[in-house]
C-alpha cells in the first residue's frame, strides 16, 4: 500500500531497495527492532508488507517522487542503483533529492576500496557517490562492502569453472545478512556513525581457487578456477552482447582482486553486530538451504 507522508505518520527511517536482496534484509531487521520505516521503491506493490512499514513510490532519477518520499525523514539508507551506464548521475540526483528534502543523515552502501583510480570501475562511481554525499551538508555513514559471498557459487559457469583474471589475488567476501545486520545497527543508533566508513568484509581472504574448493564441499559438486587473461576474459564474455561499460566491470571484477585491492579483513562487522563475521562455507551452505 502506498500512503503520502504526513507529519504524524513519518518514520524516522527511510530504506531503499527494500525489494532487492540488500535492502530487503534491511528492512526486515528494523521490523523485527521495532524501527518504523519508509520504504522508498519503484513498485509499492513489490515491497514487502512490514510491521511499521510504509511503501512509498520513489525512482533515484525522478527528483519530485524523491523528495516528497522523503520529506520530513531524518535518516535514509540508500542501497546503490542498479548497474547502468548513468548509475552515478542517478546516485548523484538522488543525494541532491535527499538534501533538498531535508534529510539529515544519509547511509550509503559503497564499495571496498573506492576511490578514483579504483581497478574495479564501479568502486570509481562509489567514490565519487561518496565525495557528492560529503558535500552535501547532510551527516553521512559509507558501508563498503567486500564482494557478497552469497554470489560465489553463481561466479561458475555451466560448467562447473570459474574464469577471470583474478590470477592468485584474495578477496573478503562478505555475507549480505552480516552486511544487514550491520546496517540495522547504524540505522538505530545513526548518530554514533556520524563520519564513520566502515570496510565490511569477510573473516578471512580466499583466492579464487580457495573459493572453488569451498563451494565444492559444501555443494558436492565438482567447481574449478581457470584464471584467464585481460584479453581472454573480454573475448569469453563477448557473446553476451553487454555495452562496453558492463564488460568493463564484469572484468575489472576479477583485475580487482588480482591487484590486491579486494584484499584485507576488518573488525567492522563484529564491532557493529556483536558477532563474528560469517565465514563463506557458512554463507553458501545457509543459501542453498533456503
Amino acid at each position: 500500500m502506498t500512503e503520502l507522508p504526513t507529519e504524524s505518520s513519518t518514520p524516522p527511517v527511510v530504506v531503499t531497495g527494500a525489494t532487492g536482496n540488500l535492502g530487503g534484509r534491511v528492512a526486515r531487521r528494523l521490523a523485527r527492532r521495532g524501527v518504523a520505516q519508509r520504504l522508498l521503491v519503484r513498485d509499492p506493490d513489490r515491497a514487502p508488507e512490514l510491521p511499521g512499514a510504509t511503501a512509498i513510490r520513489g525512482e533515484f532519477g525522478d527528483r519530485e517522487t524523491v523528495v516528497r518520499g522523503l520529506r520530513g525523514a531524518k535518516t535514509v539508507f540508500m542501497v546503490s542503483a542498479s548497474e547502468s551506464a548513468d548509475r552515478l548521475d542517478r546516485h548523484k540526483a538522488f543525494v541532491d533529492s535527499a538534501a533538498e528534502a531535508g534529510v539529515e543523515h544519509l547511509v550509503y552502501v559503497s564499495f571496498f576500496g573506492a576511490a578514483p583510480y579504483a581497478t574495479f570501475t564501479l568502486a570509481r562511481d562509489h567514490f565519487h557517490t561518496e565525495e557528492h554525499i560529503r558535500t552535501s551538508g547532510m551527516a553521512y555513514t559509507f558501508l563498503r562492502d567486500n564482494i557478497y559471498a552469497d554470489f560465489v557459487p553463481q561466479l561458475a559457469g555451466e560448467d562447473g569453472v570459474i574464469r577471470g583474471p583474478a590470477g592468485q589475488g584474495r578477496a573478503a567476501f562478505v555475507s549480505q545478512d552480516d552486511i544487514a545486520d550491520a546496517a540495522a545497527a547504524i540505522l538505530a543508533r545513526p548518530g554514533d556513525h556520524t563520519g564513520a566508513v566502515y570496510d565490511l568484509t569477510g573473516p578471512e581472504t580466499l583466492t579464487l581457487d580457495d573459493a572453488a574448493r569451498i563451494v565444492s564441499e559444501v555443494l558436492g559438486r565438482d567447481i574449478t578456477y581457470r584464471p584467464e587473461t585481460v584479453e581472454e576474459a573480454y573475448a569469453s564474455r563477448a557473446s553476451y552482447g553487454a555495452p562496453p561499460w558492463q564488460l568493463d566491470a564484469w572484468v575489472s571484477t576479477y583485475t580487482a582482486i588480482a591487484a590486491g585491492q579486494l584484499d584485507g579483513v576488518s573488525d567492522a562487522v563484529p564491532f557493529l553486530t556483536g558477532h563474528p563475521a560469517t565465514p563463506l562455507a557458512d554463507v553458501i551452505r545457509a543459501t542453498a538451504a533456503s
